[in-house]
């Protein structure tokens, strides 16, 4: 009788003859992510993902699920007991162990639900289910009973290549596994918004690197720190990141300048897509992510939007493009990004903000605008790039 953890997966279920890729990815993101908890075996077995400490009794449980949890492409973790044998004293050795876990000295109610993989036994479920309640009900008699509709505990049955059985599944973070679908950078700022946004591409398996704009003296040590924060909080599912900290200053104290004032954050905008793409590119990224949501603050109208993509040739996701505030705030709660994110250190966005900024920009008028910037633009950018801190998250 061994522990063992039950992964369960979804949408790689139905990817045809390509799934053994995704599995296999996804067994590769299981080992590296538990290494630090210890010594595990991590298999496929017939539609699950089967991982085994291998020193029992040091491995704690509840640690292992929570790190199973922010895995992508994992709907569902079950802690429970594992036998070679497949047969039903193996099965009721394993129910009792189970439910003598689960009910301890109080009073519960059952179902026993049950999953033959291998076809060859030689009952089907309903037999097994029925001969492994009433064993349940004899050995505890008078503490348990029976119901099938609103169970306090489920002794859930499989048999695979060995027999398993559990009672409780906790849920996974759902998606593709990580790296399984490109990379891209994220334009990751000290806000709300943004590590929300590369949570959620992310989640699609595309692995991210991100992009921060510092403008010291005007953005602080502290709000680069805590930009480094929230990307460990998002590293603590994607497993790692690279954060590049781009030196903006002169770029935006030569926009306030020479350019009208009205225009401040869409020329700001516009530059940074390209810095964003050209260290991207370096990176071998396919695409940027923001979090802009229409019509959220004025660089985030449609027209504004317009005007932001035609500064860059890359495709740029927006996942948060329909949500309203509130949902992107109880997902960053869910991710515990929230309470980084409401630390009161300004980012480089909120630095020389217009009080009347342009909700309804032209296109041609914001290039003739930028046209005063031409002679020394190229260069800036190139040295902004060159001065380039990268910050590997682990």
């Amino acid at each position: 009788m061994k522990a063992v953890f039950l992964v369960k997966y979804g949408e790689i279920a139905i990817k045809g003859k390509n799934r053994y890729l995704f599995e296999n990815r996804l067994v590769d993101t299981i080992r590296n992510n538990l290494k630090e908890l210890g010594r595990f075996t991590t298999k496929k077995e017939q539609g699950r993902i089967m991982v085994e400490p291998l020193e029992e009794g040091l491995i704690d449980e509840h640690i292992v699920i929570d790190k199973l949890s922010r895995i992508f492409g994992i709907v569902g973790i079950a802690y429970g007991l594992k036998e070679e044998e497949i047969s039903m004293e193996a099965v009721k050795r394993l129910a009792y162990a189970q439910m003598k876990k689960e009910c301890s000295d109080k009073a519960v109610t059952f179902k026993v639900e049950t999953r033959r993989a291998d076809k060859r036994f030689p009952l089907d479920s309903r037999e097994i289910n029925a001969q492994i309640g009433e064993y349940l009900l004899d050995e505890f008699e008078g503490q348990i009973k029976v119901d099938v509709h609103h169970p306090e505990v489920r002794i859930m049955v499989e048999l695979r290549n060995s027999t398993y059985v559990y009672a409780t599944t906790y849920k996974g973070s759902g998606g593709m596994p990580y790296g399984s679908n490109g990379r891209a950078t994220l334009l990751l700022s000290g806000g709300i918004d943004s590590p929300v946004a590369g949570w959620m591409v992310a989640k699609r398996g595309v692995e991210i690197d991100a992009i921060y704009f510092h403008s010291p003296p005007y953005t602080s040590e502290r709000a680069k720190d805590k930009v480094v924060d929230l990307a460990k909080k998002v590293a603590a599912y994607t497993g790692s990141m690279k954060v590049h900290v781009i030196p903006f200053t002169e770029i935006q104290m030569t926009i306030y300048e020479k350019c009208p004032h009205i225009q401040l954050t869409l020329i700001m905008r516009r530059i940074m897509m390209r810095i964003a793409e050209k260290v991207a590119k370096m990176n071998g990224s396919m695409a940027l992510i923001t979090g802009e949501s229409i019509g959220q603050v004025a660089s985030q109208t449609m027209q504004s939007l317009v005007v932001t993509d035609s500064a860059t040739t890359m495709p740029v996701f927006r996942p948060l493009i329909g949500f309203d505030k509130e949902e992107i705030v109880q997902i960053s709660k869910k991710i515990d990004t929230y309470e980084t994110s409401i630390l009161p250190y300004e980012d480089c966005c909120t630095v020389f903000v217009p009080k009347h900024p342009e909700i309804k920009p032209r296109l041609d008028i914001i290039e003739r605008s930028e046209e005063i910037l031409a002679d020394t633009l190229e260069q800036m950018i190139e040295n902004a790039i060159g001065q380039m801190e990268i910050i590997q998250i682990i």
